[in-house]
């Protein structure tokens, strides 16, 4: 890809081109949340089952040898079943770590994004063998970014080794002269200590990575202004699109009509299904407008906000039911009711001038 065609894609994905993406398995997916979830499986298959695995494996193998003595050489029945004995003693001891480090696994991957079934990554890419872009891979901005995650690595690796080594310095010179049955116990601690640091350390690096990934991911995913109005024009045939975009303008519309609640002079309400909200400034309006009316939450919504800019809320069940009927946002109220909510303004704001917004503004 040229250097040009990069600075044209300048536009956010959308959402059907990430939507695409995914369903291709092109997703933001950081290694590094994968090693962390490794070396954390590492640490709790050391510290809760090694020990018990060990032990049992030990006994059981003991048992199993004991008897190879009644083996005969040339008998190959009794060696398949001292074998299969042996295999089944060893797979039962790596199902435990094994399945730790598979649900780690699993986990860091989910964390991360569910997991997506494709079969567009199994597909042979020819690309990726050629010289030029295995070369840009390599020396290019991403060639940094990995190189500077190992250097990071190796550094945090050496100085939790540092540390580990000159606060067990003495432990490490008292194990040659310790009793050789007590050496696993002591060397299995401070494998543990050095996995724990490892982990700690490697925190940082690991949002920082899953961060510089999802950026990455987006910004690759990024499209050149043609390249949004030929999506657009694909897909507003689309009824999925269609719906989506109606629903995102209804909702664009609610907001606004819930914002306009404060310009109102007076609502009429039912007092739970339905809310009216009219104004009417004698110099503005010709007859009273209604900026928002809603039915259930909305109503309610209605009501909350009038009650918090102290906006008066008159109940008039069959008027406003009525109005919620025959009436539409932004639009006068139909001749039939210029009466009735006449005489409700007059009386709003005959009941306290100085509180209530009065009809000159």
């Amino acid at each position: 890809m040229s250097d040009e065609s990069k600075d044209s894609k300048t536009e956010e994905p959308t959402e059907k081109k990430i939507r695409d993406a995914i369903e291709k398995g092109n997703l933001p997916l950081s290694k590094e949340v994968n090693a962390f979830a490794t070396f954390l499986g590492i640490l709790l298959i050391l510290a809760f089952a090694l020990e018990t695995q060990v032990a049992s494996l030990s006994t059981t193998m003991s048992r199993i040898l004991d008897g190879t003595g009644e083996i005969r050489l040339g008998n190959e029945a009794q060696f398949a079943q001292l074998g299969s004995a042996v295999g089944m003693e060893v797979a039962k001891f790596l199902v435990v770590p094994i399945s730790i480090l598979f649900l780690l696994g699993l986990a860091a991957t989910w964390f991360q994004h569910p997991p997506q079934m494709s079969f567009e990554r199994l597909r042979p890419d020819l690309s990726k063998l050629s010289p030029g872009k295995g070369f840009s891979r390599m020396f290019g901005a991403q060639g940094w970014v990995e190189f500077l995650k190992a250097l990071a690595k190796l550094t945090m690796l050496a100085v939790v080794l540092g540390i580990l080594i000159s606060s067990h310095r003495q432990v490490l010179v008292n194990t040659m002269f310790t009793d050789p049955t007590l050496l696993p116990e002591e060397l299995l601690s401070i494998t543990i200590r050095l996995v724990s640091g490892i982990c700690v350390a490697t925190i940082s690096l690991v949002l920082l990575d899953v961060l510089w990934v999802r950026g990455k991911w987006r910004r690759d995913l990024r499209m050149s202004p043609k390249e949004v109005k030929d999506e657009i024009k694909q897909s507003e045939g689309d009824p999925m699109v269609k719906g989506r975009m109606r629903s995102l303008a209804r909702d664009r519309a609610r907001n606004r009509m819930i914002a306009s609640v404060p310009q109102a002079n007076v609502v009429i309400a039912n007092p739970t299904h339905f809310s009216v909200a009219l104004r009417y400034e004698h110099s503005v309006d010709k007859a009273p407008v209604v900026v928002a009316k809603g039915q259930d939450l909305i109503a309610l919504k209605i009501r909350q906000i009038a009650e918090e800019n102290d906006i008066p809320v008159i109940e008039n069940v069959p008027l406003a039911r009525a109005l919620f009927a025959e009436s539409e946002v932004d639009l006068p109220i139909p001749p039939q009711f210029f009466r009735v909510v006449a005489e409700i303004l007059y009386y709003v704001y005959s009941a306290d001038s100085s509180k209530y917004k009065t009809a000159s503004g």
